[in-house]
């Protein structure tokens, strides 16, 4: 691992998105929280409080950064589901990653909404017809985003973060 901002690499994209493809991440985001839960298991306070990289946030607000994140992805979905091509709207996950809750909150609280969530999400997403997965959002900074793409793209976020909290565990033998 020669960066470790990204132990698992950067997100690509195939470049035909097939069915098979979709339900190889649908899978990803469904084991998603319970990989987290299992990355964080026997954890102390003040491993929660360290950082997985110099630099880099806690293992605390990386825990409560996926939910945060999911959860804005979860909207755009019903966005994009409900409305043609909807720009959406940004967030400073830095920003966040930096208020009470991101700092103060045991991390159960969001391995909690993290289940619950991807829980609906899931369902909403096996409920999609063929023709849906090419239903778009526009992100203000990088453009249209198709739903096949979208998926793929927090399928691998979810793996990215629970790897930033793997690959600290191994580096400092918890």
């Amino acid at each position: 691992m020669s960066d470790p901002r990204y132990p698992i690499g950067r997100f690509q994209a195939p470049p035909v998105i097939t069915p098979e493809v979709r339900e190889g991440w649908l899978q990803v985001l469904a084991q998603t929280p319970a990989h987290l839960r299992a990355a964080v298991e026997g954890l102390s306070e003040a491993q929660l409080d360290t950082p997985y990289r110099e630099g880099g946030w806690t293992v605390r607000q990386v825990v409560h950064h996926v939910p945060d994140s999911h959860l804005n992805s979860y909207v755009r979905f019903k966005l994009a589901l409900t409305e043609e091509a909807p720009a959406i709207k940004p967030y400073d996950e830095q920003a966040w990653a930096r208020l009470a809750d991101s700092r103060d909150t045991p991390v159960e609280v969001s391995l909690r909404l993290l289940e619950a969530l991807h829980r609906r999400w899931v369902v909403l997403l096996r409920g999609l017809k063929e023709e849906d997965w090419q239903r778009s959002f526009v992100h203000p900074e990088s453009g249209p985003t198709t739903l096949a793409r979208a998926l793929g793209l927090y399928a691998w976020h979810g793996s990215h973060h629970v790897a930033h909290i793997t690959e600290l565990r191994k580096r400092m033998g918890w």
